[in-house]
């Protein structure tokens, strides 16, 4: 995730958001040039930390498919207006990065949003449970890492990319998704998505992940690589080795 840069001409992005809602006190509205004083003083690392708890609040408050206000997200999590633009912006990168979810919104006048989905849906009947949005989103990114490196990634990789991604898989217990790599090593496995095992010959034992039957069920390489293709912005082409495979895949299986 890139870091802020805070140059004179982000005045009028800043400027935009500083119609302040009703129910912030006068106290929280600041000048142009005190806004840019405050993120100076915010560490890289600071407003990160800030980001992920943005990214989590929103997911556990989208369970309840109710638009979310952007005072309860000052109020809860940001708790200084200032750098609220900034940190929306990249949370709602993170948002779509991680998840396939976009934070848009719905009521300008009122300030409120709701996320949608932009990731391929898959069809099977466990996908019904809005609670298990967030888990698919990242089902969905884990799939697009194992298809791009070649069908089959290494346990490490998808830790590391996790790792990038803020989301932690050390053990501890995640605000969303609780324990990580139990999520992904055991509840995904046993629904059949993934396929977890182990790597002849390797000492520590080492772990890869290929797609499981039920990822092969409920969506397809095309729709993967037109994910991906979406987040990178890029045509599907930009990746010929993938295309040519997902058009194999879906002129196999007779899909346009």
């Amino acid at each position: 995730m890139s870091h802020p840069r805070h140059s004179k001409g982000s005045g009028s992005s800043q400027a935009q958001y500083m119609d302040v809602d009703e129910e912030l006190t006068l106290s929280q509205t600041q000048t142009l040039s005190q806004a840019q004083r405050n993120l100076e003083h915010h560490s890289p690392r600071q407003v990160e930390q800030k980001v992920n708890e943005v990214v989590q609040f929103l997911l556990i408050k989208d369970q309840k498919k109710i638009p979310i206000k952007r005072i309860d997200i000052v109020k809860n999590i940001i708790k200084d207006y200032k750098v609220f633009p900034e940190i929306l912006k990249r949370a709602n990168q993170t948002l779509q990065q991680v998840f396939g979810l976009e934070l848009v919104e719905i009521d300008p006048k009122n300030h409120t949003y709701i996320l949608i989905s932009k990731f391929p849906p898959l069809e099977g009947d466990t996908m019904n449970d809005d609670e298990n949005t967030p888990k698919m989103g990242l089902l969905i990114v884990i799939l697009s890492l194992i298809f791009m490196k070649g069908n089959q990634v290494k346990e490490s990789a998808v830790w590391e990319m996790l790792r990038r991604l803020h989301i932690d898989c050390s053990g501890g217990k995640h605000k969303v998704f609780g324990d990580v790599k139990k999520l992904v090593t055991e509840e995904f496995v046993r629904q059949k998505y993934l396929e977890y095992t182990r790597l002849p010959h390797t000492d520590p034992p080492e772990f890869q992940f290929k797609w499981g039957p039920r990822a092969f069920k409920e969506t397809s390489k095309k729709q993967i690589l037109q994910f991906v293709a979406k987040i990178q912005n890029q045509s599907p082409k930009s990746w010929m080795g993938q295309y040519n495979e997902a058009e194999a895949e879906a002129s196999a299986a007779g899909k346009p």
